[in-house]
């Protein structure tokens, strides 16, 4: 796996991961990739240092603000629970029914469930729109 470091023509910034970089440049040739935060398909590569392996442990230089954290993993946790609130719920049949309605065989909606990696795959090649839900925020319960 390959992490580009990317930013959309409104300076957006994010990252994608790529099996190699020729998957990036086949999914920039086809318009697949877009910004997550405004949409657009301008989206290009920044430029960064390339990570080597050492045999010390070092400090990766990011120093997180005090809250930042959880500040985070509440957003994954409001954008998981208006998902479920507002998305119809489809189960395995995720891929089919993306498909579906990405074809226009099926009323346009919001919609999540479960997919293998390889309908995930199969989904992005053909250019249907889809993105992983954020994962459920553990009961206290189970934190150990």
């Amino acid at each position: 796996m390959i992490k580009y470091a990317l930013v959309c023509e409104q300076e957006h910034g994010f990252e994608g991961w790529f099996g190699a970089s020729a998957d990036y440049d086949d999914q920039q040739a086809r318009g697949l990739l877009e910004c997550p935060v405004c949409g657009s398909g301008a989206v290009r590569k920044q430029i960064m240092a390339p990570a080597v392996a050492g045999t010390k442990a070092r400090d990766s230089g990011v120093e997180l603000k005090p809250g930042m954290r959880e500040m985070v993993m509440e957003a994954m946790g409001k954008v998981r629970a208006h998902v479920e609130d507002n998305f119809d719920y489809v189960g395995d049949a995720f891929a089919r029914e993306a498909r579906a309605i990405h074809d226009g065989k099926s009323e346009a909606r919001g919609i999540y469930g479960e997919a293998s990696p390889t309908e995930v795959k199969k989904l992005v090649e053909d250019g249907v729109n889809v993105a992983p839900l954020p994962p459920a925020t553990p009961k206290k319960t189970e934190i150990n």
